[in-house]
């Protein structure tokens, strides 16, 4: 066996066992490409708001957090959300709450609260993913079908194998691409190696007039050429999402990286409340922001969010920043003492570390949150684009089977009749 006939059955077993989890992923991302108009259109009751009146302001988010605190006392508030949209609910999300020296933690009925900003009113809540709470989970469940195929650790490890998988299997297809050596007549190869190597390559990048097979054959070759550079930032960014523990060793090895914030370390014992309140760590947050800004450069656009962890005893501080490639929202944290306010740490989107930054635009541009709506009909349109490559390829392998299926009949029905 040949090397190209060794990677072409590479190319074909591993598409195979591929074909379905991508035809999943590739369906599912398409409707994540747009989740949150989505998520608006199907529970208008949770996300859309309208102001009381046109002069109506919004309450403080860190009043809303002390109110809810009140209403859910097993459970934690541990996340307020800054970023204030026109006609958008608040969304908080809430933990349990630690059970004590003798007791476990209790599972919350539901995780996600949904609060008018205007007037502090909850407008509903649920369980994040439980597609048994009806339609209001749906775009929910369908990220994590797209996530893990809503199988929990199992799928996400498995997600991530796949897509290491689907990394590697976009350099085999593209070299699969490329112009064949010749085993012509020695005329006819000499007249091919006179012709330019692109434009030998370049009917690969072609759809021929053609229909049924060939055009499967097409679509399948030319489809995964045209989108190849986009195929390989979802499947290497799906490694980092689902298979860090992969992802992580081979981007250190080659590309600098700053200390995340999950670094820092954890208290003997977690710390429920923090002992700073929440409106000076708020202060504090932005002070010290504003000295970090200074120092390294950059500019706060908006706020994200003010979180606390009781792991670490820290809050954490997300804003948008020059450094960020995602809009809305942001990336560029800072992270401080959850007692005194002192400054401990600050992580830059992009800039500071080589491998940060590949890591922030792979991801952002898997996710689809940059560049406005035709960012997100292109990854929609490369949702359905998986789809069709993995559909051609087994269309492909299928066609293949039955003819040499039917080529080993002949080949025993002519054996058959010389005996």
């Amino acid at each position: 066996m040949g090397t190209r006939s060794l990677w072409v059955g590479l190319h074909r077993y591993v598409g195979l066992a591929l074909a379905g989890f991508l035809i999943i992923a590739g369906v599912t991302g398409s409707l994540l490409a747009w989740n949150d108009e989505l998520e608006a259109f199907v529970s208008p009751q949770l996300f859309r708001v309208a102001a009381p009146s046109p002069d109506a302001r919004r309450l403080d988010p860190l009043v809303i957090r002390e109110r809810l605190q009140a209403a859910y006392p097993h459970a934690l508030a541990l996340r307020v959300p800054l970023a204030q949209e026109p006609g958008r609910a608040l969304l908080f999300m809430l933990r349990s709450a630690p059970g004590g020296a003798h007791r476990t933690a209790q599972a919350l009925p539901n995780d996600q609260v949904f609060v008018d900003p205007y007037t502090g009113r909850v407008l509903g809540e649920r369980k994040w993913g439980d597609l048994s709470q009806g339609m209001k989970n749906l775009m929910p469940f369908i990220y994590r079908l797209h996530y893990s195929l809503a199988l929990g650790v199992v799928g996400t490890i498995g997600f991530g194998i796949v897509a290491l998988l689907w990394t590697i299997d976009c350099f085999v297809g593209a070299y699969l691409t490329l112009p064949a050596k010749s085993h012509r007549t020695h005329r006819m190869a000499a007249t091919r190696r006179r012709r330019p190597w692109l434009v030998r390559w370049w009917p690969a990048w072609t759809l021929r007039r053609s229909g049924g097979y060939r055009l499967n054959v097409d679509l399948h070759r030319a489809g995964g050429l045209w989108t190849w550079a986009m195929l390989f930032v979802l499947a290497w960014s799906s490694v980092a999402f689902n298979l860090p523990q992969v992802y992580e060793p081979a981007m250190k090895a080659a590309f600098a990286h700053q200390p995340g914030l999950e670094s820092l370390p954890r208290l003997a014992v977690p710390r429920p409340e923090p002992a700073l309140a929440w409106a000076d760590a708020l202060s504090s947050a932005r002070r010290l922001m504003a000295q970090q800004a200074h120092e390294h450069g950059f500019e706060v656009h908006a706020e994200k969010a003010l979180i606390y962890d009781p792991v670490r005893g820290l809050y954490r501080y997300d804003v948008r920043s020059s450094r960020d490639v995602r809009s809305p929202g942001g990336n560029t944290r800072m992270a401080m003492d959850g007692a005194s306010g002192a400054f401990k740490g600050l992580w830059l989107p992009t800039g500071a570390a080589s491998g940060d930054t590949i890591k922030t635009w792979l991801t952002n541009l898997h996710m689809a949150s940059m560049w406005g709506w035709p960012m997100k009909l292109f990854l929609c349109v490369l949702g359905l684009v998986v789809t069709v490559l993995s559909v051609t390829g087994v269309v492909i392998w299928e066609r293949k089977r039955r003819a040499r299926g039917s080529a080993s009949t002949t080949r025993h029905m002519r054996r058959a009749r010389a005996l």
